[in-house]
């Protein structure tokens, strides 16, 4: 994250652009949109060097409100669009924000090669499982039998998993927050700014118009202690409301287990760092209500970034060739002229 000393400091509010927020109320893109410009803020970032990338969808207004440089672009398209922004300026912070729909049904294809790539974006997911701005069809993310205007009769597609599609496509950083907790969401955003490569943040949150309450199992106080496990790096996975459970590996796999009948060491202990994404996998494929979900950092690893790597073929050939002409590049190769033939 790019800071100055030379500049004033700036608070949460200067990040706030002049256009009014048109989500509905007690849409979870207003608390996401509160904490992206209070970590802003708090890490120095500097708005002329801080862009907002976003497709189409509830989640991709957000450009507009952000007093930083945007671009409201393309269904699906907003990681590749955000690629050439990073590669044409590797100096500035270059954010993305979808939704489940955006991300993965039209733009699932850019998504996995801007992962596997390792570009220096920040992604951030908001899912929601359902079709907002289209008025609540099903979306990738889905459960299966979600009824909607498009599935009257409940929904036969089986839905994707945001973070385990991003192991799956070699993430270097891929972290799960939900909306309601602020604190938690700003912890993330941090880690994520402070990465070097592909971030990605899949951010749970109701649609209060069309799937309100998708997650009241994460957000409840009086359930959501037996329903989530937080990650922490080097520590056990221990929950419950009187953090009174653990998981293990049975074999190779999960298994719930009460505290008082085991050894903490029998549990398992998260490795954000390992180099093996089998475990971290693993943990995304716990879900509710069969296990509690997980939510933190699942894996955080360093691998070369993708425009530093473009940029240091880039001066290679220049020190080999010279800097180069457009104009010599376009009369180069094979070419011809059009000769004008009299009229027919």
């Amino acid at each position: 994250m790019s800071a100055s000393s030379d500049k004033p400091e700036l608070a949460a509010k200067d990040f706030k652009s002049d256009q009014q927020v048109k989500w509905c109320p007690g849409c979870g893109d207003h608390s996401v949109l509160v904490q992206v410009q209070k970590v802003l803020a708090a890490l120095g970032a500097r708005r002329e060097q801080t862009v907002f990338v976003s497709g189409i969808g509830c989640s991709s207004r957000f450009p507009y409100y952000m007093a930083t440089y945007g671009f409201h672009s393309i269904h699906g398209r907003a990681p590749a669009i955000a690629t050439g922004v990073k590669c044409a300026n590797p100096d500035l912070d270059v954010w993305v924000v979808t939704g489940d729909g955006d991300a993965l049904s039209i733009g699932g294809n850019h998504i996995l090669h801007t992962i596997r790539r390792n570009v220096g974006l920040k992604i951030i997911l908001l899912n929601n499982r359902i079709y907002g701005l289209t008025k609540g069809q099903y979306s990738p993310t889905s459960e299966f039998g979600t009824r909607t205007k498009s599935s009257p009769t409940g929904s036969i597609d089986h839905p994707i998993h945001p973070v385990s599609i991003a192991i799956g496509s070699e993430i270097t950083f891929v972290a799960r927050t939900v909306d309601v907790d602020v604190q938690h969401v700003q912890y993330v955003l941090r880690r994520a700014a402070a990465h070097k490569g592909t971030a990605f943040i899949e951010v749970y949150q109701n649609c209060q118009v069309y799937n309100a309450n998708a997650y009241g199992w994460a957000t409840d106080r009086e359930t959501k202690g037996d329903n989530v496990v937080y990650l922490e790096h080097g520590k056990p996975l221990i929950f419950g409301k009187n953090r009174d459970k653990g998981i293990r590996l049975n074999g190779d796999v999960p298994e719930i287990v009460a505290l008082n009948q085991v050894s903490p060491d029998d549990l398992i202990i998260h490795d954000e760092k390992a180099a093996d994404p089998s475990m971290a996998f693993r943990l995304a494929r716990m879900l509710h209500p069969e296990f509690p979900e997980p939510l933190g950092v699942f894996r955080a690893i360093e691998k070369p970034v993708y425009e530093k790597l473009l940029m240091d073929q880039i001066d290679a050939e220049r020190a080999k060739r010279g800097p180069g002409r457009l104009e010599k590049l376009f009369r180069s190769g094979s070419i011809w002229e059009v000769a004008e033939t009299g009229a027919a």
